[in-house]
């Protein structure tokens, strides 16, 4: 092995003693021929074959362009002069250890072992652009100082083993477009500076390997566009800031001052931004594939990047015409993107949008005891999204709105002990937002918006429009709605087998059941008790929880009273007829002729607000048929009526005038009752009614007791009708 060398130089010093001085094209001397041509040094058996130089101040350039250099090289301790010349050499190694570079120009460079510039500074442009490297790169340590510029160039740079950069320094783009390593990429603890612009280009980066930046600090953007990692990608515990600002700030589809761009980038394993991950500014992964896990608990996404309270970027363009932030903008970006295991965010701090729309996850989606903050906007958006398995945000803190619309969820979607205030607006109507709006989703077992270590609580309300759920929707302990005018709840056309309606207070708005369909209800006073009104047309349900007990009429009374004051008064047959129908079909056809009675009632009290002059006669119709004859639904008053009526007919006509024999050649004996027996029924004939002629105002009674007679007679036989059949 060939060494030149010196002791004690410092390589920062730009003016070392002269002694220290070397031309750089000395450093070939001793190994080549005076024909150009190059021969191995003399060197004891077994030594490699290595020119080693170490604590030399290095004049003029070391020029080894365009040619073959069949030894290793190594810089221990140098400073160099000239930026070392490398390009479309083929060389067998080389390394620059605690050297100091103004630059190195190595483009289409071809190492047959490693390429090593570990623990060196470099103050200008490193230069790998189309190199091929055997071996591995190593930039441990290393500090690339090139402000405002490119400080490492390597553009479809082939490593066929690691890139080595462990705690790298670098000031400038570390630009890698199109590069292809072969082993793992090791970038942990290092720090990446180009502020407003990109940290790291990887656009098109292939890494065999695992892509790792665990504990980095990073000021830029880092851009892996279209980047394929063939294991995982790890970001764990790095900070992230000061992205690249985009021109058109006011596009809906951008993220101004994005910190990291994932777009379209392939990642074989897990994608780990977890653990102490802090990015000032949106992470953006829109249409990327990922085989493993997206792992974001006990990260923070912030959107508003180092700002004060001011919404950023598209979050800005929404909050000009309001009084107060509309949002701040998207924090995380997720559009597209399809993960093949799950998406953890426990312990998560978003600040900003969770953006998720078409986003396909196989396994469960967790944000359990998470933040999530975007006032008066969308703190989760993630319509038509497809989960796997659950979708789990228990305990969690969300200043915003979740729009979920058209989601499918393999399992549970569970909200329980959450809490979701100041939902936003739309855009082109006045009315707010819900706080969770899941219309159209398909939900294959549970809906739980209900309390868990606290109350669930939703001041913009629930909506689930047209939403299948599989089994069960609870909103057992919630706390529904804060403002009168809006829906605390909104079901309309929902299906589901369970539904259970007990919050923990009285709904703040208006609550529609329209078309619901359940199998069992199970509800308490406070639903019924709901501020606003209680949109009941067409809502089926099968069965009561706590089923009615056959001798339980205060039960019937209270929910009778409950549907008045849900309907706020107002006439809507369907609930009383879905009501008396599921009473019915439980075998309690008492309760329900009680329900269809009050039914009768409220139609009769409506027809006759509707007629004013007219209104005494129907209320008192309605009166007479409700006590005679239960509108048809009590028969058995109406044999009591007729027995009453014969009682009254017989006591009239045996305290009345003697009536007197139509036929004087008739021998019949008078008997008040069973003339009076003779007329109130009607078809049977006993043989007194056709032979006493009753005169004056016996003959109004008599013609009264006939009329009285076939009304009160056919109701009693039409309910022994229907009691037959059955």
């Amino acid at each position: 092995m060939a060494e030149v060398g010196a002791r004690g130089l410092d390589v920062f010093d730009p003016s070392p003693p002269r002694s220290a001085r070397m031309a750089a094209a000395e450093v070939l001397r001793g190994v080549g021929e005076p024909d150009g041509t190059w021969r191995l040094p003399r060197r004891r058996a077994g030594m490699p074959p290595v020119v080693r130089v170490a604590d030399r101040f290095l004049t003029g350039t070391l020029d080894l362009r365009a040619v073959e250099f069949p030894y290793l090289l190594e810089f221990v301790r140098c400073r160099f002069e000239e930026p070392p010349d490398l390009r479309q050499g083929k060389l067998a190694g080389i390394e620059f250890a605690d050297c100091w570079l103004p630059g190195l120009s190595a483009r289409n460079l071809s190492s047959a072992n490693e390429v090593s510039l570990a623990g060196s500074t470099v103050e200008g442009l490193v230069d790998l652009v189309d190199a091929d490297v055997a071996g591995s790169l190593s930039l441990r340590d290393s500090a690339l100082v090139l402000a405002d510029g490119i400080a490492l160039h390597a553009d479809r740079l082939k490593v066929a083993g690691g890139l080595l950069a462990q705690r790298v320094r670098v000031t400038g783009e570390l630009r890698m477009a199109g590069a292809h390593v072969g082993g793992y990429c090791n970038f942990s603890g290092g720090r990446l500076t180009n502020p407003h612009g990109h940290a790291f280009n990887g656009t098109g980066l292939h890494v065999g390997g695992n892509l790792l930046m665990n504990g980095c600090a990073l000021r830029g953007t880092v851009l892996l566009a279209g980047a394929r990692v063939d294991s995982a990608l790890t970001l764990r515990g790095s900070t992230a800031a000061d992205g690249r600002a985009d021109d058109d700030a006011l596009d809906p589809h951008s993220d101004p001052n994005a910190t990291l761009v994932f777009d379209r980038i392939a990642v074989e394993g897990d994608v780990q931004l977890d653990r102490g991950f802090t990015s000032a500014g949106a992470v953006r992964m829109v249409n990327a594939a990922l085989g493993g896990t997206l792992s974001l608990s006990g990260g923070t996404f912030d959107a508003m990047g180092e700002a004060d309270s001011e919404p950023t970027g598209y979050g800005r363009a929404l909050a000009t015409d309001t009084a107060e932030p509309t949002g701040f903008g998207r924090a995380l970006h997720l559009d597209g993107t399809t993960v093949g295991g799950d998406i953890i965010g426990r312990q998560a701090t978003v600040r900003g949008q969770l953006r998720m729309v078409d986003l396909q996850a196989k396994g469960s989606l967790i944000l359990d005891g998470s933040t999530l903050d975007n006032p008066r906007a969308d703190a989760v958006l993630g319509n038509r999204s497809r989960i796997g398995s659950n979708f789990a945000a228990r305990e969690v803190e969300v200043t915003g709105g979740l729009e979920l619309r058209a989601v499918h969820v393999g399992a549970n979607l569970d909200l329980r002990g959450s809490r979701i205030t100041r939902p936003g607006r739309y855009r082109h109507q006045p009315a707010g937002k819900p706080s969770l709006d899941v219309g159209g989703a398909v939900i294959g077992r549970d809906l739980i918006c209900a309390r868990g270590a606290k109350e669930f609580v939703a001041h913009g309300g629930v909506r689930a429009r047209r939403a299948q759920v599989g089994r069960m929707a609870t909103f057992s302990g919630a706390v529904l709605g804060d403002k009168l005018d809006a829906h605390a709840l909104n079901l309309l056309g929902m299906a589901v087998q369970e539904l259970e309606l007990t919050p923990i207070s009285p709904p703040r708005g208006d609550v529609t059941l329209r078309q619901v369909r359940c199998t069992v209800l199970d509800d308490n006073e406070h639903f019924w008790g709901a501020t606003g009104r209680i949109d009941l047309e067409e809502f089926r349900y099968d069965s009561l929880r706590h089923p009615i007990d056959l001798r339980d009429d205060g039960e019937v009374d209270r929910r009778l009273r409950w549907l008045r004051q849900a309907m706020r008064r107002t006439y809507r047959p369907g609930p009383y007829d879905q009501f008396a129908e599921m009473l019915r079909a439980g075998g309690n056809d008492e309760h329900a002729a009680t329900v269809l009675v009050e039914k009768q009632r409220l139609r009769y009290r409506a027809v006759a607000e509707g007629r004013r002059w007219l209104r005494p006669l129907v209320l008192l119709w309605s009166w007479l048929q409700r006590a005679m004859v239960g509108y048809g639904y009590r028969p058995a008053r109406a044999l009591a009526w007729l027995v009453v009526t014969w009682l009254v007919g017989s006591l009239w006509f045996a305290a009345g005038p003697e009536l007197k024999e139509i036929n004087a050649d008739d021998e019949l004996s008078w008997n008040p009752w069973l003339f009076t027996i003779d007329l109130v029924v009607p078809i049977v004939d006993f043989g007194n009614k056709n032979r006493w002629n009753a005169p004056g105002t016996s003959q109004w009674i008599a013609s009264g007791l006939i009329v009285m007679g076939w009304v009160l007679a056919t109701t009693v036989a039409a309910g022994v009708t229907r009691m037959l059949k059955r």
